[in-house]
């Protein structure tokens, strides 16, 4: 049978699954569509879902299948009060799952990752994250089903990264935002990406190949070791340089560049004025931050004033990349230098 589908990259599946289940709009008859590096949910006749989400194509649907459960959750049996507090979302790296859980759920860790490794394709292991922690952003793990290490190769926007869960940061939600600032880069950019973790911003702009350089930094030098590795299997014709330095000694002798990305959300802004010192004449800044909702539009503000202020920079866009806790969101920052010196200077 004919009808349309949403075509999105693989590493935005779950995430686009979960928004298209939330409206009611995928089709429950028919067959999710593997296409290589993409995946196709097939859609209700008639709707209409936000461009930004993907492209809508036409397909041969197959039908589906007798259905499995569709909610990891459906496949555990515990009593009602830990039921309710069952996390709703989780994170595929790899072959890797990680979960957030409560305090409460401990005692049924093993059952929920049992369900998790049922539930997930292709998952190996699954492990409970206890969150990032210290200088290197090292993430603390605890597996509750599965087995091996915590070193996998995780595919997002036709990129194969390697990664570390235990021994370099990464996040697999960040995808969007990876693809959005690397299409961004101009021809003959120079690029900077601070606090990069194992590349994932410079490895989705070194495949664009418009840039003319990246110089990836990182004060933890695991995390570069398995960036050179993706480098290597990349191939990219633009040159990008793994330098180990802290972000504050780094910036006191780098040359000003095109195009900054600094993704350090939770203790970022105690930097930042050094950071503000890399950005060329004309040259933009994507800066990521844990902000307060309540606060979000008087944020940008006082990153501007931290920067140097309005004559010397300008904020172009504040986004929302996803929720951090009840009460506040991982937001991207884009501010753009003034291409002359500001008044006064």
């Amino acid at each position: 049978m004919k009808g349309t589908a949403l075509r999105v990259p693989r590493a935005k599946g779950e995430e686009t699954r979960r928004a298209l289940r939330s409206v009611g709009v995928i089709r429950d008859d028919a067959e999710v569509l593997h296409e290589g590096d993409w995946v196709a949910f097939p859609l209700l006749d008639g709707v209409v879902v936000p461009s930004q989400w993907g492209e809508v194509v036409e397909r041969e649907l197959r039908p589906r299948r007798a259905r499995g459960p569709s909610d990891y959750r459906e496949l555990l049996h515990l009593p009602p009060e830990p039921t309710a507090q069952l996390p709703r979302s989780f994170d595929v790296v790899g072959d890797m799952v990680l979960v957030r859980l409560a305090e409460e759920l401990t005692p049924y860790a093993a059952d929920i990752g049992r369900a998790l490794l049922d539930f997930v394709p292709g998952a190996r292991i699954v492990g409970a994250d206890h969150g990032v922690h210290g200088a290197d952003r090292r993430r603390s793990i605890e597996t509750i089903a599965g087995a091996g290490g915590w070193r996998s190769r995780h595919r997002e926007n036709g990129i194969e990264l390697d990664v570390d869960l235990e021994k370099a940061y990464f996040s697999p939600r960040l995808a969007r935002e990876h693809a959005r600032v690397a299409a961004s880069v101009g021809r003959g950019e120079r690029v900077y990406d601070l606090c990069c973790g194992v590349g994932p911003f410079s490895l989705a702009i070194a495949r664009h190949a418009r840039a003319a350089s990246i110089t990836a930094v990182d004060a933890n030098p695991d995390a570069l070791v398995l960036l050179r590795a993706s480098v290597a299997r990349l191939a990219s014709r633009v040159p990008v340089t793994a330098r180990e330095a802290p972000v504050e000694v780094f910036s006191r002798t780098a040359e000003p560049v095109d195009r900054v990305i600094f993704n350090l959300p939770l203790e970022g802004i105690k930097y930042l004025p050094s950071v503000a010192r890399t950005v060329a004449r004309a040259g933009h800044l994507h800066y990521y931050e844990v902000a307060p909702r309540r606060e979000r539009g008087r944020r940008g503000d006082a990153i501007v004033r931290t920067l140097g202020g309005p004559v010397e920079w300008t904020l172009e866009e504040v986004r929302v990349i996803h929720p951090y806790s009840p009460a506040a969101d991982l937001t991207a920052f884009d501010v753009a230098r003034s291409p002359t010196p500001a008044e006064g200077r």
